[in-house]
């Protein structure tokens, strides 16, 4: 009756969609979220009340860009300071009195109209501002680009590679916490690394061959020289980018193990921006054509980073050049190729709302015009494609994908749903979400196989899946998307999809992404026990494939493989890294080296007529700590000096292993000091 009154109040003027109760309006809600301009939100109603309505709203923060006027007979203080701080905008009483809802109603939706006018005009000026700061600071960086003979291209090089590195990093870890105002920053200030340059000699500048001593210790002086310049701009010293920039300027040259420039600093004692734009200035530089040497492929530039010949760089952003590496070629050149289209929009409305950014009246039709697209092409490739939240519980299904299983479109709490139930059952709901709930921000994809009762007969599907997560410091599961194929007759294990995930398959021993976090797990499950890390490579390999064939050198490795099972135990994590390089992660009680030797032993000998052995590098908990990428770092330190000291042999890292990857850049002029030998 209440509706029946509001609507026949307000039909003349606006198009009425009606919800019988919260769940009923949570899901109308979702379905036309771009389409309402107002919610009217009684308190009282059967199995979700107004105020749970109002928290979905909240989290889903439908509530920015949607007003609610809560209708309620109540008018105690505590209701309705509990409305206010959920959000509502007022509140109308019952009875009703025509004009004031028709006036509440108007005032409330031109308000906002209005309010979103303004951010809208606001967000243009700051996007404009911020867009012209953008090209006043590239167009400083270029000149001095200019002097130096250096191609236009690598200022926007160094900044596009700083926030592919950057966006990988936000991925893969909280060490460094970013937000999108920092990303912005440093990538902006990213383009003043070399500002220095303006005050050095041309002819050591564009020199074709090496440099004298002499000429390399004048060419070190621009990253003290481009700080100075920096710090002395007092009018704007105190400023975000400023600071920032200063900190790149100034030590974009030091190196991870203190073997850098100018002021020999160590680890995180350089700034984590002056760590990201080194590694990129790096790959920019073996990569790009410049007077004293041509450039060299993105596959030989990134192996010359990782094997150590331009310095020694964090171990973290070393995994993320890894990751990024099959793409980074394909990236930069679209870089050069597009007119630069930041992230200010999205700045601009961080620094109004000094929040998570709102989306405007534009993004709202850009994203409408996705959802469109997006529902054009599910029903066009006839496909079950479904989404899952978490909060609020709620499953929707494509269209075409709830006709074929028989169920509705948008489903609330789909695990009480009996429709839902009758098609998959109870205990295999529970089993599909604790397979997504244990995936991770980093490892989001699943398969699962099961059972469909459609139309009465069992059938087998497969779900594809990708877990869904919030985007705090600590991300917690949200929910979920993805789609369901029949596959019936012709099914694929799930453990073998499994497996192929996160295995090697040559040897079938785990990969090097997959060990990684089961030793995280480990360590983390019992922080207080002994643990080594032994990284081991065989000795002249390569010899095994140019004397006898690849086919030969794989047997090896197989080979190899069997004697590491049969040398460790059940518990212990067998990995190989990749090419001849294995990983193995155990307990230790007493004795660490009688461990290690076991396995030394096991695989020195032979195979058939070939030679085996081995260098190997072995890292402890107790002597470097829990951190897996520390301890990685430690145990190919000392890998490294095995090799160093003859290879057929293993050492135990320590801290007089820090000098053996000392190795400088031959190619990377500001370090070394000349052209490549």
């Amino acid at each position: 009756m209440n509706r029946s009154i509001l609507a026949d109040m307000l039909d003349s003027q606006y198009e009425i969609l009606e919800a019988e109760d919260g769940a009923a309006a949570i899901t109308m809600l979702q379905k036309h979220v771009l389409d309402i301009s107002l919610v009217l939100l009684d308190v009282v109603m059967p199995n979700v009340d107004g105020f749970e309505v109002l928290t979905v709203m909240n989290q889903k923060h439908w509530i920015d860009d949607i007003p609610v006027i809560m209708i309620s007979a109540e008018s105690g203080s505590t209701q309705v300071e509990r409305a206010y701080e959920l959000g509502v905008t007022d509140f109308i009483p019952r009875p009703f009195d025509t004009l004031i809802v028709r006036r509440r109603v108007n005032n409330t939706i031109l308000l906002l109209a209005k309010q979103k006018e303004l951010i809208g005009m606001l967000a243009d000026q700051i996007y404009e501002k911020e867009r012209m700061s953008s090209i006043m600071v590239d167009i400083l960086s270029h000149v001095v680009e200019f002097r130096n003979g250096e191609s236009g291209q690598h200022i926007i090089h160094v900044r596009t590679l700083t926030e592919i590195f950057l966006r990988q990093l936000q991925r893969k870890t909280d060490q460094y916490r970013f937000s999108q105002a920092d990303v912005a920053l440093i990538c902006t200030a990213s383009a003043l690394h070399d500002i220095g340059k303006i005050a050095v000699n041309e002819d050591i500048l564009n020199k074709p061959g090496r440099l004298t001593p002499e000429e390399f210790e004048l060419m070190k002086t621009h990253s003290l020289v481009g700080a100075e310049m920096l710090e002395n701009i007092s009018t704007y010293g105190n400023e975000p980018l400023v600071k920032t920039a200063y900190e790149i300027c100034r030590w974009h040259h030091e190196r991870y193990d203190g073997r850098g420039y100018p002021d020999g600093l160590v680890g995180d004692d350089i700034p984590i921006s002056a760590q990201i734009v080194a590694l990129a200035d790096v790959y920019d530089a073996l990569t790009s054509d410049r007077c004293y040497k041509k450039a060299f492929s993105h596959e030989t530039a990134v192996q010359m980073i990782l094997d150590g010949q331009c310095g020694v760089f964090n171990p973290l952003l070393l995994d993320c050049l890894r990751d990024v590496a099959p793409t980074l070629a394909e990236e930069l050149a679209r870089a050069s190729t597009q007119t630069r289209q930041p992230e200010p929009r999205q700045l601009s409305q961080e620094i109004i709302y000094h929040k998570d950014l709102l989306a405007s009246e534009r993004s709202l039709r850009l994203l409408d015009h996705e959802r469109m697209k997006y529902n054009f092409f599910a029903a066009m490739t006839e496909e079950i494609q479904f989404e899952y939240t978490v909060t609020p519980n709620m499953l929707t299904l494509s269209g075409w994908g709830a006709k074929k299983l028989g169920l509705d479109e948008v489903i609330m709490e789909p695990q009480k749903d009996e429709k839902v139930l009758r098609l998959i059952g109870a205990d295999t709901w529970r089993s599909i979400a604790n397979a997504l709930q244990v995936t991770s921000p980093e490892h989001p994809m699943t398969n699962y196989e099961c059972l469909l009762h459609l139309d009465g007969q069992p059938r087998w599907h497969r779900i594809i899946a990708q877990s869904m997560w919030s985007a705090e410091d600590s991300p917690s599961y949200v929910g979920a998307i993805g789609k369901i194929v029949d596959i019936h007759d012709s099914r694929v294990k799930l453990e073998d999809l499994e497996k192929r995930a996160s295995h090697d398959m040559l040897t079938g021993l785990l990969n090097h992404s997959s060990a990684k976090e089961l030793i995280r797990n480990k360590i983390k499950s019992n922080p207080k026990e002994a643990y080594l890390l032994v990284i081991l490579d065989l000795d002249q390999f390569k010899a095994a494939n140019d004397s006898f064939g690849h086919i030969f050198g794989d047997q090896v490795l197989i080979h190899v493989t069997k004697q590491l099972r049969q040398s460790t135990r059940r518990d212990d994590i067998v990995a190989r890294v990749g090419g001849d390089e294995f990983l193995i992660f155990l307990e230790y009680k007493t004795d660490a080296t009688q461990v290690v030797d076991r396995i030394f032993g096991a695989i020195t000998g032979h195979y058939k007529d070939f030679p085996l052995s081995v260098s190997m590098g072995v890292a402890c908990t107790n002597e470097v700590g829990g951190e897996y990428e520390k301890l990685f770092h430690a145990a190919d330190q000392a890998l490294y000096s095995a090799k160093r000291a003859g290879r057929r042999q293993y050492r135990f890292y320590d801290d007089s292993m820090r000098e053996t990857l000392s190795a400088i850049s031959p190619i990377d002029r500001d370090v070394k000091g000349g052209s490549p030998k």
